[in-house]
């Protein structure tokens, strides 16, 4: 039996001892829950060493459309001309956020993820707008293009984003696309 914090019996336990334990034990589980799912980013060869296609998706904090303007468009191409370890397919960039493809130039290069990080501070260096910093959400999301996957239909489904947001009402009409490199899967 529990008695005013004093122990009376084998089994028993101060109550204000085992409720602070049991407290502290809740908040740090608490502490230790991530803040948001962060993505997996995963090998950019196949199992044959073969390079593949990757979907990448990339973000401005706080979802601020700051990207759908002639100098962003600018600053997204140079760097990725810049970062030549990665090669830059189709793309679209949106006002909050960019859809592009790409694939790795060579067998032996950096992490998608060392180089989407180089990019990001060539673009963040040569932003136009100082009061718009910090330009990048903290991480991106990619998804690699299986086989039998069609680049040209997912190309198809990204490409409609502007008509979906209601920027344009044709594909062709958006300024803020295209292609550095030419894929062939």
């Amino acid at each position: 039996m529990l008695s005013h914090g004093r122990k009376s019996g084998r089994n028993e336990v101060r109550p204000s001892t085992y409720w602070s334990k049991t407290r502290i034990k809740m908040e740090l589980n608490i502490k230790k829950l991530p803040e948001r799912h962060q993505p997996v980013h995963w090998p950019f060869l196949d199992k044959f060493g073969r390079p593949n296609i990757i979907f990448v998706t990339v973000c401005s904090k706080d979802r601020k459309k700051i990207f759908a303007n002639e100098h962003a468009h600018k600053c997204f191409t140079d760097s990725w001309k810049q970062a030549r370890e990665w090669l830059v397919g189709k793309y679209v960039i949106m006002p909050e956020h960019i859809h592009f493809f790409c694939a790795p130039s060579g067998v032996d290069i950096h992490s998608l993820r060392g180089w989407v990080k180089y990019w990001k501070s060539l673009v963040s260096f040569n932003w136009h707008s100082a009061d718009e910093h910090p330009i990048w959400q903290k991480d991106f999301w990619d998804r690699q293009l299986r086989k039998g996957e069609s680049y040209s239909r997912k190309w198809e489904y990204v490409s409609l984003n502007p008509i979906r947001y209601g920027l344009v009402d044709k594909v062709e009409l958006w300024p803020y696309q295209g292609e550095l490199v030419r894929f062939f899967w």
